[in-house]
């Protein structure tokens, strides 16, 4: 049985991937978070209470046993990731850092490569989350592991993660606005974007565990969407028109609402063995399942 840590665990992809775990039975679970949220696993799993961003927490946590797959969701600085890094020398065979297409800016081309943003190369400050951006907080946790661990990293660059479990509720947020003729600011309708679906999140963090992948790697369904075809998909489910604006207020804002096209390339993953899920098959079966809530 392998010895499998998950840093953050109890919420939306984070679960998911212990429930795949458990279900492949190959591994003893451990997951510490900060015990805001009930463990849902029972006896099966070991929890462990741990403030991610406290040095002596964290360095309990990591000296628990020798691990052979260490997840990471809840990293968003350079110096939390220089805390795993020093704290987990020697006693990891793999590391997986859950990453964000946010490391790449939106509009630079379409089917953005892992090449297109190099954490090898990245200057590292210094610093905890209050002082980055998300997006910068993510590139910097990138550079410290690219550069400094002394074990092997995966980075899984991930875009928004769907699904009914989705504590932030983005997608329900676009339904409940058309069904309810209420308006949706969206810059631009003609922008792509990827998605990914809180299952194949979890299957795909697995995948990168176990497999000899290591640096950035981009994961994503198969296919995009225009952000007018995903409302015309909407409307099409709740048979209601979409009252949509370019006009995009604070209440009104669409968490979709990019002003260009944000989609990543994903035949690194793919061409390592991953088969990923079709958009196309299980977006407008999510839609189905929100619009009759």
């Amino acid at each position: 049985m392998k010895k499998v840590l998950i840093l953050g665990g109890t919420r939306f992809f984070g679960k998911r991937l212990v429930q795949y775990l458990l279900q492949e039975g190959k591994s003893e679970i451990t997951v510490a978070t900060r015990g805001n949220t009930p463990l849902p696993f029972g006896e099966e799993v070991r929890h462990l209470i741990v403030d991610r961003e406290v040095d002596e927490q964290l360095r309990a946590a990591a000296e628990k046993e020798e691990w052979d797959i260490v997840y990471d969701n809840i990293c968003y600085s350079p110096d939390a990731a220089m805390d795993a890094v020093k704290l987990f020398d020697g006693r990891t065979k793999k590391y997986v850092f859950t990453s964000s297409l946010s490391v790449y800016d939106a509009g630079v081309k379409d089917a953005l490569e892992e090449e297109d943003f190099d954490p090898s190369t990245y200057g590292i400050q210094h610093g905890r989350h209050d002082r980055f951006t998300y997006q910068e907080g993510k590139r910097q946790a990138e550079a410290v592991f690219m550069q400094q661990a002394s074990f092997p990293v995966v980075c899984v660059r991930i875009p928004i993660v769907l699904g009914t479990d989705d504590y932030t509720k983005r997608l329900h947020f676009h339904v409940e606005r058309v069904r309810e003729g209420r308006p949706i600011g969206m810059p631009n309708l003609n922008a792509r974007m990827g998605f990914i679906h809180s299952e194949e999140a979890a299957r795909f963090l697995a995948w990168a565990g176990a497999s000899n992948i290591t640096g950035p790697v981009n994961a994503a369904s198969q296919h995009t969407i225009s952000l007018g075809e995903l409302m015309d998909l909407i409307e099409s489910k709740t048979g209601k028109k979409a009252q949509l604006t370019k006009e995009v207020g604070e209440d009104s804002a669409s968490p979709f609402g990019v002003e260009d096209s944000w989609f990543m390339n994903t035949n690194k993953a793919a061409e390592a063995g991953f088969e990923f899920d079709n958009l196309n098959e299980w977006l407008p079966k999510l839609i189905d399942q929100l619009a009759l809530d």
